[in-house]
Formats: C-alpha cells, structure tokens, sequence
C-alpha cells in the first residue's frame, strides 16, 4: 500500500490531540474561536478518513497501512485497519463535527475546554480501532474513560456526578480483570503483538479464563444484560454530544473486542460459552424493550433500546457464521448512525424546551415539520423497518440466529415486535396529537444548523438501507478469514481432545 509510508493513520489518530494540546493555550474567552477550530479539525479527521477508506483494499483481508515502531523494550506502536476495524475509525471522524455542531450554541460555560475533550476523545477512540499491539489497545480502550467521565461530569444535568462515577466505575472494575488476562496472554506468547496473538494456540484450560476476563470488559462496555445499569444514568445526564459519543462509538468498542480478541484468540472457550451469550442476549433484547416501553424520560427510553439492539450485536457475532458477523458488524454501524441521530432529536427540541419529559411534548408535528420527517426515518430505523439501515443488520443476526439456534431466534424476534411498540408509542406522544401545550405554541423548527448536521444522518440511514455494499464490501474478506481461522481452530482442538481420549486407553498396557 503506497499510503502505509505515510503514516496516515497515526494522523487520523493524532490530529484532533495535537490540535488540543494547542488549544489549551488559546484564551478562554474566545468561545467562538475554540468552536471554529475544534469544527474545522473534525472534518479535516474525517477527510482523511475517508482517504483510508477509498484507499483500503476490500479484497485484501489482513490488515493495512501498518505502521510499526520501537517503543517499550517488547511493547511496540504498532497501527493497522482491516475490514472489521476500518468503518469504525470512519463512523468515529464522521460523528465528531456533528457533535462539535450539536453544541455550537448549547454549551456556554467552559467552551475552550469542552471542545478539548472531545477532541482527545476522538484520538482515543480511533487509536482503539486502529492498534495492534495489546498494550497500546489497553491504552487507547482505558484512557477513553477520563474525557467522557469528564464531559458527563461537568457538563451534564442536575445528577450528573453519581452518572460519571457510575460510569466510569462499572466499566474500570471489568477492564482490570482484562488487563489480567492481557498478562497472562504475554506470559504464555511472549509477545503483545496481536496479529501474532491471533495465530497462537491458547491452551483450551486457559482460554476459559482469558475469554471470561475480556468478556467482563467487554460485556459492560456494550453494555450487555445485567451490567447495563450505567448506561440509562449516562445517557440521561450527559450533554447532547456526550450521548451521540456514548450510543454511537463507546458502546461499539465491546462488539469490536469480540471480534478482535474473543473469537479468534479464544475460539474454544468462545463456543463453550456460546449458549450464555445467547441468553444474555434475548434477556436484554426483550427486558430492555419492555422496561423502554415504561420510560418517561425520552432519553432514557432511547438508552435503554441502546441495550437492546446490542443484544442483537452480541447474538450475531456468537452465531460464528459470516452472515451473523457480517449483520453484527452493520447493526453496530447502523445504530452509530440511527441512535446517534435520535439523541441529536431529542437535543433539537431540549435546546428550546428544557425538559425530556415526553408528557411535555405532543403534536411538534404542527410547528415542526422537518423535525417531524427527521424523527419519523429514525424512528423507522430504530424499529428495523425495510429500507432503511436498521433493517439489514436485525434481518441478518436473525436469520444466522435461526440457522443456530431456533429458539434464540423465536425470543430475539419478538423484540422487533417490542421495539415497534416503544418506537412508535414515543413518536405518537411527542409529534402527534393536538397541540395543547401554551409552551410548544411557539416553538420554531430546526434552524439551518441543526438541518446541517441532521441532513447526513437521514441520507445515510435511507441510503444503507437499500445500498448495503459500501459496508459489506469492506468487511467480507476479513470477516471470512475470522470465521474460517475460528472454524479451524475449534476442529484442530476438538480433534485433539478427542485423540487425547481414544489414545489414552491403548497406551496404557504399555506402559
């Protein structure tokens, strides 16, 4: 790859912090210089993205534009991308402007600083998706934590410190246990270096601890059923970014450590655990849609079909086949995409009201009707409905769900019924009716800034919906050699068990 000189992705990684570091010099009281410069930078991350994007080979399936360099004794700065970790550095460059827009006029106090923590945000949250080596993953994953414990914890509503410090405890008690396993897995390899980690044969014994230990991780990071608690708190009290930040990029982190660390490293241990992934899977799936319908809190009912439709995630990645995979990985990029917009919507019309109360909405149809259409594809795709991108990947998890296991299937898919039930009965309540309420008479429809960073998200959701290649392009290759590698690597171990079983009997005279 001509560009992998370049060090373009350590680039797309670096930029926004570099252009931090500067920014902490710039006079507080320049508001709007902060704004412009944080927009600016966003977009440019997000130009280069899209460089590495047209640039990437979707018929190679390892990884491209690595760069590897010296850093640590045995600890190397080694980047890369592949086709499962290549659209979500483009999702992540993608929803920054949108944020930093999101908040042009939202956020009054400590401008200067907010715009740097997203920015840092934005380096930590690429390098995720972009390292290959253990320990710089570790970094990347971990340090995430600080600038949103941050944004949630000054920038957020009336409890917005027992939201940070819940945050930022659940998913730092699962992180240790995987930085356990990390340990172990240099103990026993020699290296932190993934791609060789990927072709190391973990004793079965040991790939029972080390899955359990990621999977802690991983599990609240999604957030999976029961440790999902954190996520409704969050969502509720962080500022309207932070939650676009939190549902369209950090919840994304877990099903990408699935697939990079769980499934091929742990293969065995991976299938053995299989039938709990899928009842945790349909708990969430269905107790969250029912506890979402119960909402009063528009923000929190949409955090709670954040949970949801994770569990569709979840559900397809253990399915092991490429269709399950490949839905996985496009719900995921969906709902970047669809639950992103959503909190956008409701931070249209918290700007103006400042309440999320959905008894204090009703009829917006009347004074917003942009509004109105944008909220309705949204909900639409929340729902899954054809044509639209929340379609694909539901109809695919399903569908390699069914071929796994019927039941899963039967259970999963009545959380389509549910999430119908929450979506609309939501839609009904704050853009139907009459419009009653004194306040909401003279409300205005969305200025030409809000229509600047919500147009994107409406073309692309009606977009994937019927033109699925851009996606599915990039990740079939990569996806196909996992699922082939964890195929392989389960038959190689079953068989050796086995003839460790039919060979011992006989030896035994023998001896």
């Amino acid at each position: 790859m001509n560009l992998a000189g370049n060090s373009l992705l350590s680039v797309v990684t670096f930029l926004p912090a570099t252009v931090a570091i500067f920014m902490c010099f710039l006079n507080s009281e320049a508001k709007q210089n902060a704004r412009w410069i944080a927009l600016w930078t966003t977009l440019f991350t997000f130009a280069l993205s899209l460089i590495i994007w047209i640039n990437f080979d979707p018929a190679n399936p390892d990884f491209q534009f690595v760069e590897e360099r010296a850093w640590l004794g045995p600890i190397k700065y080694k980047m890369g991308v592949d086709g499962i970790s290549m659209l979500f550095v483009v999702l992540t460059a993608f929803l920054m402007p949108l944020c930093i827009l999101a908040s042009w006029e939202s956020v009054e106090e400590r401008v200067k600083e907010y715009m740097i923590a997203f920015l840092v945000l934005e380096t930590l949250m690429i390098g995720v998706f972009c390292a290959l080596d253990l320990v710089l993953f570790y970094i990347f994953f971990e340090a995430g934590l600080i600038p949103m414990f941050i944004i949630i914890g000054v920038w957020g509503g009336v409890r917005r410190v027992y939201a940070s410090f819940k945050f930022f405890l659940y998913t730092l008690l699962g992180s240790v246990l995987m930085l356990l396993a990390m340990l172990a897995m240099y103990w026993y390899a020699g290296t932190t270096d993934i791609p060789t980690l990927l072709r190391t044969d973990f004793p079965v014994g040991m790939q029972w601890w080390l899955w359990l230990a990621f999977f802690a991780s991983f599990a609240v990071k999604m957030p999976m059923w029961p440790v999902h608690t954190w996520l409704p708190d969050a969502h509720v009290e962080a500022p309207t970014a932070g939650s676009v930040i939190l549902a369209g990029i950090l919840l994304k982190m877990g099903g990408y450590g699935f697939l990079r660390f769980s499934l091929p490293m742990f293969p065995v241990a991976s299938v053995d655990f299989a039938p709990l992934v899928f009842l945790l899977s349909v708990v969430a799936i269905v107790y969250t849609s029912l506890v979402a319908l119960a909402q009063e809190d528009v923000k929190k009912l949409i955090a709670y079909s954040s949970v949801a439709h994770m569990g569709f995630v979840t559900m397809g990645i253990f399915t092991f086949s490429q269709q399950g995979v490949d839905g996985a990985i496009f719900q995921m990029l969906s709902h970047g995409i669809v639950s992103a917009a959503l909190f956008l919507c409701v931070g249209v019309v918290y700007d103006r009201m400042h309440t999320r109360e959905i008894a204090a909405y009703g009829g917006l149809v009347n004074r917003m009707p942009i509004y109105a259409f944008c909220f309705m594809v949204f909900t639409m795709a929340n729902v899954g409905l054809p044509g639209t991108s929340g379609f694909v990947g539901e109809f695919l998890t399903l569908l390699s769900a069914f071929k796994a296991n019927t039941w899963v299937a039967f259970f999963a898919t009545t959380g389509v019924i549910l999430s119908a039930a929450y979506a609309l009965y939501l839609y009904r309540r704050m853009i139907f009716g009459a419009l009653e309420k004194p306040k909401l008479k003279a409300i205005a429809d969305m200025t030409p800034r809000e229509i600047v960073f919500m147009a994107p998200l409406v073309i692309l959701t009606i977009l994937f919906g019927f033109y699925q290649a851009p996606v599915l392009d990039v990740t079939a290759k990569s996806v196909n050699q996992l699922v082939e590698r964890h195929t392989t690597a389960v038959k190689k171990a079953r068989g050796e068990s086995a003839t460790r079983v039919v060979i011992s009997p006989a030896a035994a005279p023998t001896r």
